[in-house]
């Protein structure tokens, strides 16, 4: 009987299993090996067992009006220790060029006195907040926690698709994801030695903890939800419980004297940070729409009284802006004085008449992206696009070449998929997560892998029919240790589910172990040994 990957059809992108060569990558082979050793019979039952896992734990998102299972697919992704290394600096850096970007045009606005960026860049695009301008974060710290996106393009070359600051999500299925892989592969997950994922939320509780205003010496941090009705409530409720913070809504707060306080049991209570998953416009309507209920009157002024800190910061939508990233090379040659280290995917700015005829000449063979777009909506993929969208496209386009950018189509990278009972490819991203706590900017280890699932799709968001991966850093020489002196909550983890064939011992109760957290204890101890060797 053949393996599960003797049929797996590889086509003209780069795959994350296999070479040119046909054989998988070093880095791939005992995954490889592994997966032969399986059939369509044996995925079929883990994936049973992921979905209990979900359903029992309320891994869900909204889409189309319904609660969903997040789609998780069964075949990990790998990434070698050397190249997470080039990801790691790449996005350390650009959050860097992008803190400095922020501070500037809500201050002085010397970029644009020096004419690095127009001065129409920011007066035109829709996530400048004029009301954010002086306000200063109290450790200097506007992008706490950044999703930046990566994609691998023909040539394997690892390319920044778009940065997202004002409020990234996908963290919490980066937890969830692991851990519902390590309980169904306990035993591969074991043997591939991948750098945990576990205290991604106590990272942020940290850093969020030391953005505090001066004189907060407990800090009190809640987080802001929309509400259940948001898609992304799952996460929210999630990263709230395992942070150990109160999940509020608009209506839990208020404000008195430029100072905001928490309705609780107990009576009120004030409020140091808060973790915002409003979008600007809903945040304050005091300064923004009057009409919103789930923000709160008055925070703005709170934070610019210095009372308060609200993370991510307000206006850090004009990073977000899709013609922004196309000065992003510029940005970090003039805030930092280095090269970029990851590339943007070659951009085009419709307001340039040059690019726009070059452009509107080549609709049907480039990507179109709304600069405000989000969740993958608006965008035009010209090659898979019929004549009358691009007709219309081109008429949008036309009316307001501002709120567009077109970009060169990139045949993301691909990877091994369950697809019924065998594997096929299925184009993928990357949005690691970076935590800036005003020291250090962390990149946590592996990220939210997106998967295309219908063949031969480009667009990778869950809100589009897309889907996940778990993504494995393997452990390697110079690997950046959990910093120490960092809040990370004790996880309460489930009991591994029992899985024929899966390695975990039918009797396995709750007192098995969990393989991540066992592995993590074991890197941890390692790091503790090597601090004590060397001092």
């Amino acid at each position: 009987m053949g393996g599960l990957l003797d049929r797996y059809p590889r086509g003209p992108a780069y795959d994350e299993m296999f070479g040119a060569d046909g054989l998988p990558h070093p880095h791939t082979r005992a995954l490889y090996d592994a997966l032969q050793t399986l059939t369509g019979e044996d995925l079929a039952r883990r994936a049973e067992a992921r979905d209990r896992s979900f359903r029992d734990q309320g891994v869900v998102f909204s889409h189309a009006g319904e609660e969903w299972v997040f789609p998780l697919d069964l075949i990990p992704r790998l990434i070698p220790a050397a190249e997470w290394e080039l990801v790691e600096a790449g996005v350390v850096q650009r959050v860097r060029a992008l803190e400095a970007f922020l501070a500037d045009v809500y201050g002085p606005a010397e970029v644009v006195r020096d004419g690095v960026v127009p001065r129409s860049l920011l007066t035109t695009s829709a996530g400048f907040c004029r009301p954010a301008h002086g306000i200063e974060p109290p450790n200097g710290v506007r992008v706490h926690l950044a999703g930046i996106d990566i994609v691998r393009d023909q040539a394997g070359v690892l390319r920044v698709l778009e940065d997202n600051l004002q409020v990234p999500s996908g963290m919490s299925y980066v937890v969830e994801n692991r851990r519902t892989m390590a309980r169904v592969f306990p035993g591969l997950f074991l043997e591939q030695e991948v750098r945990p994922v576990a205290a991604y939320p106590g990272w942020l509780l940290d850093a969020l903890r030391r953005s505090a205003p001066v004189g907060a010496e407990e800090p009190v941090v809640v987080l802001l939800t929309p509400g259940v009705g948001n898609p992304a409530y799952f996460e929210h409720a999630f990263l709230a419980r395992k942070m150990g913070i109160e999940l509020v809504e608009g209506r839990d707060l208020f404000c008195r004297d430029n100072i905001l306080y928490m309705r609780s049991v107990g009576g009120q209570r004030r409020v140091d940070v808060v973790y915002r998953r409003v979008n600007d416009d809903f945040l304050d309507p005091v300064h923004f729409r009057a009409d919103s209920v789930v923000g709160c009157p008055g925070i703005v002024n709170a934070a610019r009284a210095g009372n308060v800190t609200i993370a991510n910061a307000l206006g850090n939508g004009v990073a977000d802006d899709k013609l922004t990233y196309t000065y992003m090379p510029e940005i970090i040659r003039y805030y930092l004085n280095e090269d970029p280290i990851l590339p943007n995917v070659q951009t085009y700015r419709l307001e340039d008449p040059a690019q726009l005829d070059h452009v509107l000449s080549n609709l049907g063979e480039l990507v179109l992206k709304p600069v405000a777009g989000s969740g993958g909506y608006g965008i035009l993929i010209g090659p898979q696009a019929t004549d009358a969208e691009l007709a219309r496209a081109r008429s949008d386009v036309l009316r307001d070449p501002r709120a567009w950018t077109a970009q060169e189509l990139v045949a993301l990278s691909t990877s091994p998929t369950r697809v019924g009972d065998r594997l096929a490819p299925r184009h993928l991203d990357l949005r690691p997560f970076a935590i800036n706590d005003g020291d250090q900017i962390w990149v946590l280890p592996g990220g939210l892998t997106r998967v295309a699932l219908p063949e031969g799709s480009l667009v990778v968001n869950s809100s589009q029919g897309g889907g996940s991966k778990d993504t494995w850093v393997t452990v390697g020489p110079g690997t950046m240790p959990t910093p120490l002196g960092h809040t990370a909550p004790e996880l309460t983890e489930t009991p591994a589910l029992p899985v024929e064939g899966s390695g975990i011992p039918p009797e396995a109760g709750p007192g098995w172990e969990d393989p991540e957290r066992a592995q993590q204890q074991q890197q941890q101890q390692q790091q503790q040994n090597e601090r004590w060797s060397t001092c």
